[in-house]
């Protein structure tokens, strides 16, 4: 899994389809693309880059918006580990290698089917990233994405997640 796509909940079929289309035209003739016990979610795993596959919706967006009727976010993710607290921290100061001295970050944690502790992750990863955390004005997001037994981790820019609707009020301004 390199992305998460979320919809309307019962309009993931539709969601899939949507998704399969738009990978399909960025070059990925085969995405594996899976709708997860999650209503709402859908787990992507494409040999296209995840953040080609955002920067194509953005483009219909712009100039096809009725094409996008299904899709509401696109998250892409760099790594996925076990939902353990070991793992998940590894894989997030793994990640965090890539900021520069004097960037700011914030963590956010987005769990379903879980008891794993969300403070205590933010807590063992924010020990492990020696940067300035900024829950206000920050450079970077460290995104955990749990999902039951398996966890997403990403680092990245708030601009490499699409929310769909972000983005058609903006267009709007």
């Amino acid at each position: 899994m390199n992305l998460i796509i979320t919809c309307t909940r019962h309009f993931e079929d539709d969601t899939k389809s949507e998704i399969t289309t738009i990978i399909q035209e960025c070059g990925d003739q085969s995405p594996q693309i899976t709708i997860t016990e999650f209503s709402g979610i859908l787990s992507v795993s494409t040999t296209v880059n995840p953040l080609d596959v955002i920067k194509k919706i953005r483009q219909k967006l712009e100039d096809e918006p009725w094409e996008i009727r299904y899709t509401s976010r696109a998250i892409p993710m760099y790594d996925i580990t076990k939902t353990d607290i070991t793992q998940i921290t590894e894989a997030a100061i793994k990640q965090a290698k890539t900021l520069h001295q004097d960037d700011t970050y914030r963590i956010t944690i987005e769990k379903r089917n879980s008891n794993i502790s969300s403070g205590e992750i933010i807590t063992q990863i924010a020990n492990g990233i020696p940067n300035k955390v900024s829950l206000e004005k920050y450079d970077w997001i460290v995104l955990v994405e749990i999902l039951g037994a398996i966890t997403g981790v990403s680092v990245l820019k708030d601009s490499d997640i699409l929310s769909v609707e972000r983005e058609k009020r903006g267009s709007l301004d």
